[in-house]
């Protein structure tokens, strides 16, 4: 009786991490994931129906294409979850130099555009190259730190490590016109090397001094700025942004539409598949602006549910990362923690217009294939970390205290 008592005790689940033979597994993580993967293949295509058919003849043209991709991404993140993530430290620097290779093929003949943007690659097969480079970054940038050891306490290495970042970053940004994407690299540089450092506080004071200088910088182009500069495009982007009924066929369009979306919502939404904006009136609205059509048909309710879900799995994986088994492991979880929160962050941001449309998509949500793969390799990597997570010594923690509560109840029962 004892015995069984204890198995059922030992199999109990702990922070959400399952406690087996082989170590322990954050199913939860894997659950979210899933969830939010079946979610956005489920507004994929009601968002994408109309345009699908009208265009290839083929309502699930989009959702065909990323299911299948979904699936196999899906069997990727489980294989990639069963390998040591350690291995990656063998190959920080190939995946460093890849990335770059790969993002300045994009400048030549082997580049290839889509809606305007040259930011694909075809070899075979056609992917987002700046893809990769976030996953270098995060890999190469915790690997550098575990190396330096006590060194990161030099200035010098603190300048060395945001240097490799933001050259990372500025090649994402020149060689494939990507702003969102050279923004996400250079704050998961940003971010983990301020993290690592001893002159956090510093970090902090300059992230809040930018900031503060960008919002003053808004509100003096937003004045000074007129029609006669719009022949460059920059400023075109800001004009859009600032003002978007007068730029309506400029970019603003999709914005204003977007934002018609979102109000004409309310609270619980029409019901899903019933959007009136996804019928042409939002541009690609399966890419960037998808979480648009979701405050429409399912209101802000279900936007706000969106929102938690993403809130639930950043949870869970700063939680493996602050129990993971070593330094390497908790860093590479922290950077596919901030790379999800960033992304999500500036979607939102893009489709409220609270920022310039910069192309970035909505992890798990958006049509994608390069994205919604290279995601799943990172959850694939986080799961493998939680896999390693040792806990045993927490187990034993709470088999005490529940031993205790039990004989402190017997106490009170016999008083």
């Amino acid at each position: 009786m004892g015995n069984s008592r204890k198995r059922r005790r030992q199999k109990r689940r702990r922070g959400f991490l399952v406690l087996n033979k082989d170590g322990y597994y954050d199913y939860n993580l894997l659950a979210v994931v899933i969830l939010l993967t079946c979610f956005g293949l489920v507004m994929l295509y009601s968002t994408s129906a109309y345009t699908a058919e009208v265009r290839m003849g083929d309502d699930m043209f989009y959702f065909g294409k990323q299911a299948a991709i979904s699936a196999a991404g899906i069997v990727m993140m489980i294989v990639i979850s069963m390998i040591d993530y350690h291995i990656l430290k063998k190959f920080t620097a190939l995946l460093y130099f890849a990335a770059v290779v790969l993002m300045m093929l994009v400048l030549s003949p082997l580049g290839v555009t889509v809606n305007g943007a040259k930011r694909w690659l075809k070899l075979g097969i056609q992917f987002q190259p700046s893809e990769i480079a976030k996953i270098a970054a995060i890999v190469c940038i915790s690997y550098l730190i575990v190396q330096m050891g006590k060194n990161i306490r030099s200035l010098k290495a603190t300048i060395v490590l945001l240097g490799i970042g933001g050259l990372l970053g500025a090649i994402a940004y020149l060689a494939t016109d990507n702003l969102s994407t050279g923004i996400i690299i250079c704050g998961i540089t940003w971010i983990l090397v301020a993290m690592a450092s001893p002159y956090t506080k510093y970090f902090v004071i300059i992230t809040v001094v930018m900031f503060v200088f960008l919002v003053v910088m808004v509100q003096v182009m937003k004045f000074s700025i007129d029609t006669a500069d719009s022949a460059s495009f920059r400023i075109r982007r800001v004009l859009v942004w600032l003002h978007p009924e007068q730029y309506s066929e400029e970019g603003g369009y999709q914005v204003m539409q977007a934002l018609y979306a979102i109000g004409s919502g309310g609270f619980f939404g029409k019901g899903l598949g019933n959007s009136v904006q996804k019928l042409g009136s939002v541009p690609e609205a399966q890419n960037d602006m998808i979480f648009s059509i979701v405050c429409e048909e399912l209101g802000i309710f279900g936007g706000a549910l969106v929102l938690i879900l993403f809130a639930y799995l950043l949870y869970r994986l700063v939680f493996i990362s602050q129990n993971a088994p070593d330094l390497f492991g908790s860093l590479l979880v922290s950077g596919i923690m901030i790379h999800i929160a960033l992304q999500v962050i500036l979607n939102i941001c893009v489709v409220t217009n609270i920022i310039p449309t910069t192309g970035v998509t909505l992890p798990f949500v958006s049509y994608g294939g390069t994205s919604i793969l290279f995601l799943m390799a990172e959850m694939g990597i986080a799961l493998g970390v939680s896999h390693q997570v040792k806990i045993q010594e927490a187990v034993v923690r709470e088999e005490k205290t529940e031993t205790a509560q039990r004989n402190l109840g017997k106490i009170r029962n016999i008083s």
